[in-house]
């Protein structure tokens, strides 16, 4: 894993209180979908006892020209800070890390469990897959509360009418709460919604990726319908 310092080059709401931050991308930087830095903001003018880094997954692809990441906008010294940050702030950027990233034998098909912002790994996957024309088969469940909440929904939407291999299954949970109109599913990710949209459950490598609780509860979940635990991968957000 190397150390670089990056300027921020802009930033952009993608759902309701969270931002994805596009940073530049040094020429020697390499790494494969999923993976994840340790970003640090280099003059955090405040602290709050939660310190300068976090954890986020690279949202953007590989072959794409600039690293991104996506945050909650939540009330610490960090997201302050970030969400005030004009472009050429300084970010340093330790990466690449994490072992989330796509398994290569693609007779067997991939299943994404995401909860909230824990998209983003899924969301480079997604993105990779599609440009390099990869075979596998993949099904991207997406659980959110409102579809206020849920980042990329419409890039992701897109996708799966470009890619035959991908298929997008989009829940709400709190679908009562949202101002916007709602046909597609509804309620967390849960085995009869898995049986349904799944022909074999024995046969997926499954990721999760979201926070604690949800990731756990994945894998307890996929333990009980029967799948192996070597089949799982996850990966937990804490305070992103």
């Amino acid at each position: 894993m190397a150390a670089y310092v990056v300027p921020l080059r802009r930033r952009e709401l993608v759902a309701e209180r969270t931002a994805a931050c596009y940073l530049e991308k040094p020429a020697d930087f390499v790494h494969r979908a999923g993976q994840n830095a340790l970003v640090t903001l280099v003059d955090l003018s405040e602290s709050d006892g939660k310190g300068p880094s976090r954890t986020l997954s690279i949202a953007s692809a590989p072959h794409e020209p600039e690293l991104m990441i996506v945050t909650r906008l939540r009330d610490t010294a960090f997201k302050r800070a970030l969400r005030s940050a004009v472009p050429g702030t300084l970010v340093r950027v330790d990466a690449p890390s994490g072992t989330m990233v796509l398994h290569e034998d693609a007779r067997r098909p991939a299943v994404f469990l995401a909860g909230g912002i824990g998209v983003t790994p899924f969301l480079s996957m997604a993105r990779d897959a599609a440009k390099r024309r990869l075979p596998h088969r993949i099904t991207l469940f997406y659980s959110n509360r409102r579809p206020a909440d849920a980042a990329f929904l419409d890039e992701l939407r897109a996708l799966e009418q470009s890619n035959p291999n991908f298929r997008l299954v989009a829940t709400m949970s709190q679908v009562e709460k949202s101002s916007r109109p709602w046909k597609g599913e509804a309620g967390k990710i849960r085995p009869e919604m898995l049986r349904r949209y799944l022909s074999d459950l024995g046969s997926p490598i499954y990721y999760s990726a979201g926070p604690h609780g949800m990731t756990m509860a994945m894998e307890l979940m996929l333990g009980d319908l029967g799948v192996k635990y070597e089949d799982m991968r996850s990966e937990e957000f804490y305070g992103y």
